[in-house]
């Protein structure tokens, strides 16, 4: 493989293209105008436009990027995550064009995109499963029969998608037809299938993820797991690894059970197995994730090793350098999403001008970055700017590297969640490890940030007075 196109954008691009570099691979970088003077754009051997900002004429144009692969003799094709790193198509397109597609086979991404397929091919592996129906609803007769078996409250979810649309947690009988209603309307908007099934909600949940890596010759291992409880709007803000609420065996239990979770599909490549962990220690399976996940540096943290590089090495058909008995976790890791969003007001996106970017540096802190001062944050994409990372022998000691670390990142322009971050790795809940999913609904008041970030602002203000009358020898304040 002596040339990758990196079909994506920011911070995941520019990622990839480093490790490709590294590996003696040339890239080549896709970018809509919007994103002409981003990173990775500049970064890679080669970069060619591939259309107006809007994704569904750029990024989306799956036979157009593999008419620029053929074009400039690209090997393989990186899908990053998000727009065509799940489309089982795109991967055979890919491969029947004589590219390889680094990434699982279009079957794999198939079955495991819809969260039915998913249970039922995963069902005769001994998998937990949240109790539930395992066929699309739509008659609400029936769907109250279900709920009624199964008990109140229940969780109307997609079958087809994620990220918390058509996903509604009805209490009683009484509000099951309107919200079931509404799953399915939102659903068809969302990813032009209506289809929903019903299961338990599981009421004070954990989300934990189990990292997989599997190559062509048979070989599967699980790399420990992530959490990923902090989250707003059912997406991820915040995840670590390893979890602060498994034991040894748990842990050995949920990998393996990912595992065979990828064996259920004749798994290659690098994925990621999600599952809900209940107050007893009960675990159920959740979905696949049938690519790189945003979360994939703690991972690589904790194990020493480069994900990137193993997806390259298992699509040209190298066998897994490591067993699982050679692995262990070293260390601890915490990640926040730094994404462009105004946390006291909903989390909203927050669109303009990077005024003022400088990335924070030093032992222990790892930055995965988009973008560069002065560039402006897009509208039509995922509003992510990077990924601070956070590394330490200890949950303590990632910790407050961590809070260093943010208060060294410096961003003006726009509105980030790095006070939100900030205000998370400093709460109780989360520094004794005692929260869940509903971390955001029980202990975020947005109010409470709001007089945190004005005191802040007021004790800056001050401190570079006092230091501008002192320069000017005009007089001196009290401390």
């Amino acid at each position: 493989m002596k040339k990758i196109l990196v079909a994506n954008r920011g911070e995941i691009a520019l990622r990839v293209m480093q490790t490709a570099k590294k590996m003696g691979i040339k890239t080549v970088a896709i970018f809509s105008e919007a994103d002409r003077n981003a990173p990775h754009v500049s970064y890679a051997d080669e970069a060619v436009c591939i259309g107006p900002p809007p994704s569904n004429q750029s990024y989306l144009l799956a036979d157009k990027i593999i008419e620029i692969a053929k074009q400039l003799n690209v090997d393989g094709i990186h899908p990053g995550y998000g727009f065509l790193s799940e489309n089982a198509s795109f991967s055979k397109k890919v491969t029947e064009n004589g590219i390889t597609f680094i990434g699982p086979k279009p079957h794999a991404i198939e079955v495991m995109g819809s969260k039915l397929a998913a249970k039922e091919t995963v069902k005769a592996y001994d998998i937990p499963m949240v109790p539930g129906i395992e066929e699309a609803i739509t008659d609400v007769t029936k769907a109250k029969e279900i709920a009624n078996e199964i008990g109140y409250p229940i969780l109307i979810k997609a079958s087809a998608g994620g990220g918390g649309k058509g996903m509604r947690v009805v209490n009683n009988a009484e509000d099951l037809p309107s919200q079931m209603e509404r799953a399915i309307s939102e659903a068809t908007s969302a990813f032009g299938d209506g289809s929903v099934f019903i299961e338990k909600y599981v009421s004070s949940p954990r989300h934990i993820e189990i990292q997989v890596m599997a190559d062509t010759h048979g070989n599967i291992v699980h790399l420990f797991e992530r959490e990923c409880s902090v989250q707003r709007r059912h997406q991820k803000v915040v995840e670590e690894a390893p979890s602060s609420v498994l034991t040894p065996e748990l842990r050995e239990k949920m990998g393996n059970a990912a595992v065979r979770v990828a064996r259920s599909c004749d798994y290659v490549g690098a994925g990621t197995v999600e599952f809900l962990l209940d107050d007893q220690h009960n675990f159920y399976f959740l979905e696949m994730n049938t690519r790189l996940q945003v979360e994939h540096p703690v991972t690589e943290l904790i194990t020493g090793l480069d994900l990137v590089e193993l997806q390259i090495r298992v699509a040209r058909g190298e066998m897994l350098p490591v067993k699982q008995e050679d692995l262990a976790i070293n260390g601890h890791a915490l990640e926040l999403r730094v994404y462009a969003e105004d946390p006291l007001n909903d989390f909203l996106p927050s669109v303009g001008n990077l005024e003022e970017y400088q990335v924070p540096t030093g032992v222990g802190v790892r930055v995965d970055n988009g973008f560069e001062q002065g560039m402006d944050v897009p509208i039509y994409y995922d509003p992510m700017l990077s990924k601070l990372i956070a590394y330490g022998k200890t949950r303590e000691e990632a910790s407050g590297i961590m809070l260093k670390a943010i208060e060294d990142y410096k961003i003006a322009g726009v509105e980030t969640t790095l006070p939100f971050g900030k205000f998370v790795f400093e709460h109780e809940a989360f520094r004794s490890g005692n929260f869940d999913t509903h971390f955001v609904k029980k202990y975020y008041q947005p109010e409470n940030l709001k007089e945190e970030t004005a005191k802040e602002a007021k004790i800056a203000a001050y401190i570079a007075l006092k230091q501008y009358l002192k320069d000017q020898k005009i007089l001196r304040l009290p401390n």
